[in-house]
């Protein structure tokens, strides 16, 4: 378990919002992640969404920060790049009077943002702090556009692994095992972990692992996992021939009836 900090989760949240929701140009604050999906455990994070006016972005960051700050020194902060157009800004803090774990990860969304990350079958139920006048709707999944999408991601996929699948013996006959390593993991097991998504949970296509363990059945869990460490390269031939298996079997298994019947699952699933 990690050690105790005198600032904890309870404390930042609190702070966050006694800073933010008296500001006008603010409209609403929830938490996302983990706490969406009620699987909040001593290692988790703080998946923030905040909702501001377009040209007040900056101000919600240094109200943000100087709420931060009166909680704790910020020892680091890192700052990911998004396009332009996705009206998303974000950044992680890291605060030296916490757990390592503890990182608050923070998006700060313009009110004319396209994507506000909030349907629930994608990104569970997310929890408000406060939603000004209901300014923020959450909206239901696109199923005809998930469908297309990953009917289409399915092709291109079965594409890429016919014909950079094999690069994987290319490198061995080579003698270049780190090379064969890269292709294993980045061409098949990477378009296995996708397929398998789109067969288990099409709404996470895109989430990588992260979500496995909770979604995926305890067998396939298991027999990934042992696919996905490889101890010496003699382990890569017999491990290669059996996720390309896997992989042809998974995406045959990811039609539009399939897809559907996953996504109209997850709808019906309780808060």
């Amino acid at each position: 378990m990690p050690e105790a900090h005198p600032v904890t989760r309870e404390g930042i949240l609190h702070a966050l919002v006694v800073a933010l929701q008296p500001l006008p140009f603010v409209d609403a604050m929830w938490e996302g992640g983990a706490a969406a999906y009620d699987r909040l455990d001593a290692w988790s994070d703080i998946d923030l969404y905040i909702v501001a006016a377009d040209d007040r972005i900056a101000d919600t960051f240094r109200a943000v920060e100087d709420a931060l700050t009166a909680l704790s020194p910020i020892r680091r902060k890192y700052e990911p790049a998004w396009p332009p157009d996705s009206g998303i800004a974000q950044a992680f803090y890291r605060l030296e009077r916490t757990s390592e774990y503890l990182l608050v990860d923070l998006a700060v969304l313009k009110r004319s943002a396209p994507d506000k990350f909030l349907e629930p079958e994608m990104h569970g139920r997310a929890l408000f702090a406060f939603n000004k006048g209901d300014a923020v709707s959450v909206p239901s999944l696109d199923a005809d556009a998930l469908v297309k999408k990953l009917l289409e991601r399915r092709d291109r996929l079965s594409a890429r692994i016919a014909l950079f699948g094999p690069f994987v013996s290319k490198e061995l006959a080579r003698r270049n095992g780190l090379g064969a390593l890269e292709a294993y993991q980045r061409v098949v097991l990477d378009s296995l972990i996708q397929v398998l998504q789109m067969r288990y949970a099409p709404a996470h296509h895109g989430f990588n692992v992260r979500y496995a363990r909770y979604e995926f059945p305890p067998g396939v869990v298991a027999r990934l996992e042992d696919l996905s460490y490889v101890r010496s390269p003699d382990e890569l031939p017999e491990k290669a021939r059996a996720a390309v298996e896997w992989f042809r079997e998974a995406a045959a298994a990811v039609t539009e009836a399939a897809i559907r019947s996953r996504v109209r699952s997850a709808e019906s699933r309780p808060a």
